[in-house]
Order: C-alpha cells, then sequence, then structure tokens
C-alpha cells in the first residue's frame, strides 16, 4: 500500500494563512493545530470504491457491506476492476449494495480499465482540476467526492469544497455572517487563502466542532 503524505508543508501553509487573513489567524491560534495525515491508499481505483460503498451510509453499515463485497472475490485482498465486470448484479446487490451503486462499482470498473481513472503514479503528476474532470465522468463520483479524496487520500494543499455544507457554514461562524456564504462569495474570498485552501478548509470544519475555539 502506497505511503501517505501531504504534498506540502504545513508549516508554510499557517505562515501564509495568518499573514493572509488576520480573522482566520486569531481562529487558528485558539483552536488546535492543524494535523492531517493522508490515508495510505492501496490505488486511486480501490479508493474511489470505498467511496461508492460509503456514500449516504453510516460507517459501520458501510464497512459491513465493503467487507461482504470482498468477501466475495476472497482468498483476494481486493476484487481487480475485472473481477467486478464478471461478477453477476445479483451477486454484488446480495452482498447489501442497491441497484445505483452496483452500476457505479461497475462503471467504475470498465473507466479503470479504460485509463480514465490513472494509477496512483499518474495522479501525483496531475493537477486537481484534470482529476475532477477525469473522475467525475464515473457514474455515482460527484465532484464533492474527488475533493475529499484530493485533500484526505492524496494530502493536495489548495482545495476548497465551495458546495459543503460544513466549510461553508465554519465560514459563517469565523466572520460572522447573519446568513451562509454563497459558492461564489466563499470562492472570492478565498482568494487570498491560495495556495493552501485546503487547509482553511480545515479549519472552517474544526471551527463547528468547537465554537469556543479549543477543538
Amino acid at each position: 500500500m502506497a505511503a501517505a503524505a501531504l504534498a506540502f508543508d504545513p508549516a508554510l501553509a499557517l505562515r501564509h494563512l495568518r499573514r493572509a487573513d488576520p480573522v482566520l489567524g486569531a481562529v487558528m491560534r485558539r483552536t488546535r493545530r492543524f494535523a492531517v495525515e493522508p490515508r495510505a491508499t492501496q490505488s486511486l481505483y480501490a479508493a474511489l470504491v470505498e467511496s461508492i460503498v460509503y456514500q449516504q451510509l453510516s460507517g459501520k453499515a458501510a464497512a459491513t457491506i465493503l467487507g461482504r463485497v470482498r468477501g466475495i472475490y476472497a482468498p483476494k485482498r481486493f476484487p481487480t476492476p475485472q473481477d467486478i465486470l464478471d461478477t453477476r448484479d445479483e451477486r454484488l446487490r446480495a452482498a447489501g449494495l442497491s441497484r445505483a451503486k452496483t452500476a457505479a462499482l461497475k462503471d467504475l470498473a470498465s473507466h479503470t480499465i479504460a485509463g480514465t481513472v490513472p494509477t496512483l503514479a499518474r495522479v501525483r503528476r496531475m493537477p486537481d482540476d484534470e482529476i475532477v474532470e477525469r473522475l467525475t465522468t464515473v457514474r455515482g463520483i460527484g465532484r464533492w467526492t474527488v475533493e475529499m479524496l484530493l485533500m484526505f487520500r492524496l494530502g493536495r494543499p489548495d482545495v476548497l469544497p465551495v458546495a459543503d455544507l460544513g466549510v461553508r457554514k465554519g465560514f459563517q461562524m469565523v466572520y460572522g455572517l447573519d446568513d451562509l456564504p454563497t459558492p461564489a462569495e466563499l470562492t472570492a474570498h478565498a482568494e487570498r487563502w491560495r495556495p493552501y485552501r485546503s487547509v482553511a478548509s480545515w479549519y472552517m470544519w474544526r471551527v463547528q466542532d468547537a465554537p469556543d475555539g479549543r477543538g
């Protein structure tokens, strides 16, 4: 399994954000220090299989279903894309997958074999926008899913999930807004956070965890 590492220096990111945005800097001083350790990833395909299975489910329920799906292919540790394509829909559905998720996994398998879903070695050389463009062609994979992969699997520094309700609520709290910011308003303000919008977004989430700033 590939080693996980951030693709940037967190210390540089924190210094930049404190200088660029004093309001955010005040929040950063009173909350816990940025701490993200990207999850080790066997392959982009495997990470996306997990993302599809976990959509709209509790962690426990999704883990159970993923375990059943993997069990179909024992003693293999994980099914290959061709394994997924060769498996009847009914067998995948019996493991607990919905019809939509079964179709999404098969589409992911087809795109992986076709090369639309890149290898880890290749994806590490690709810009964020190209990764988003490629992966959102897969059924069941939306922009938010890819953004979470970029941040928490690939450790990318400059991801801004403007549609994420948690980020928007955190922004509202930090800047004392009466209403949630629109994606356009958030995007405009976040220009000062570049090239470390992932780190600023992480602090927006933390503010909600501990509104008193001690999270």
